[in-house]
Order: C-alpha cells, then structure tokens, then sequence
C-alpha cells in the first residue's frame, strides 16, 4: 500500500511540479513569451524581466505552493515513511526542472525546493538551505553560486549536526540538481563582492569618517 501510494503522489507531484507557472502568466497577462527574456528560462526571474513585479512574485507563490501539496498529503495525511516523503518531493522538483509540457525543458527549480523544504515533517532542512541563500546573497555576486554554495553549506551543516540520513539524501538531491542546472554560469570562480558589500562601499564613500 505505501508502494502505491508513494508512486501515486510522485507522479501527481511530478506532474503538479511540471506545470509552467511562469510561462502561462507571461502568457496570459503579459501577453509575452518569458523566454526571450533574460537567460531563456521559462522561471519567475524572467515574469519580473518582462516587465511586471506583481506577475513575477505570483509566479514565485505558484512556484512554492506547487511543491507543497503531495509532500505534506505523503506525511501528514497518509503518513508514509520519510524516503516516500522524500521520493514524492524529488518528483515535484524534477517535474519543474524537466517539464514535459516544455519539452523537457524547465526552470532553475529554486522556488519550488523552498516549497517542497517547507512541506517537510521537520524544518531543519528548510531552516538550514534559508539561512545559506540568504547569507550567500548578501556576499557572493553570482546567484548560479549563491544556490549552489547555499545548497552545499546547507549539506554540510546538516551533516555535521547528525540529521537524519533522508534530510542528508534530499539536500544532497537538491545540491546535485543545481549543479547541473546552473552549469553554466558557473564556469567563472565566485566573487565575494555581493550586495551587502556594495552597500557598504557606497555608505563608505559617503562617510566623512573615510
């Protein structure tokens, strides 16, 4: 029964995952095709290129909301083992990452981990990954490196504090899956010359202390 059950939700979650959000709200409101638009991702970063704040943090929602619904039926409904949990949320990313309404193609699968880390029976994954990001933000000047050392940060803080083997799988998943989806941009060393340095140049150049 927890066989079925697990392959039932992974594929509803893969198929809920697939669903292009952001290229249907460029379609539909903005009249525009997302991607030609940025770097061609059919993501919400490219709903806010095209020209629209409010049509760009709906797809962000629609984004996270997708990965939640089967994750949280999978453990709080049915209450299926953690690797089931964790088959049905893998499915919802892969399902935005490679969505066969895209031709396999999909998006960067950044909101909807946050959805799916969300949706957990525990939050130490969610909480860790969150901090990462956020620190990475502020610090680094590539986003493609902010994810990807924000999911690795994540991985090892994790490992270190002696979560379970299921959170270590998962957050390994996610590492994994950014790695390959932001290759690309990830040819050139990261620079730690972000935001929160920026801010702090631009006030110390106004500062009659400097």
């Amino acid at each position: 029964m927890d066989i079925l059950s697990t392959v039932l939700l992974a594929l509803a979650g893969f198929l809920l995952g697939a669903i292009p959000f952001s290229v249907i709200i460029g379609r539909l409101f903005l009249r525009k095709n997302i991607q030609e638009y940025g770097d061609g991702n059919p993501g919400a970063v490219n709903v806010f290129r095209a020209g629209s704040i409010k049509a760009g943090l709906t797809a962000v929602f629609l984004d996270i909301l997708k990965g939640m619904p089967f994750v949280l039926i999978a453990h709080a409904w049915l209450g299926l083992p953690a690797l089931s949990v964790v088959a049905v949320g893998v499915s919802a990313i892969l399902g935005h990452a490679f969505s066969p309404f895209l031709r396999w193609h999909g998006g960067k699968a950044v909101a909807i981990t946050f959805g799916v880390l969300m949706s957990l029976p525990e939050y130490q994954a969610f909480f860790a990954f969150t901090a990462c990001v956020v620190a990475g933000f502020f610090f680094i000047e590539n986003d493609s490196w902010v994810m990807v050392l924000g999911a690795a940060a994540a991985l090892a803080f994790l490992t270190i504090t002696g979560e379970p083997s299921w959170v270590i799988l998962l957050m390994s998943f996610i590492l994994a899956l950014y790695i390959f989806k932001h290759f690309d941009n990830l040819r050139s060393l990261p620079r730690l010359h972000g935001r929160l340095i920026r801010w702090l140049e631009t006030k110390l150049r106004g500062s009659t202390f400097v």
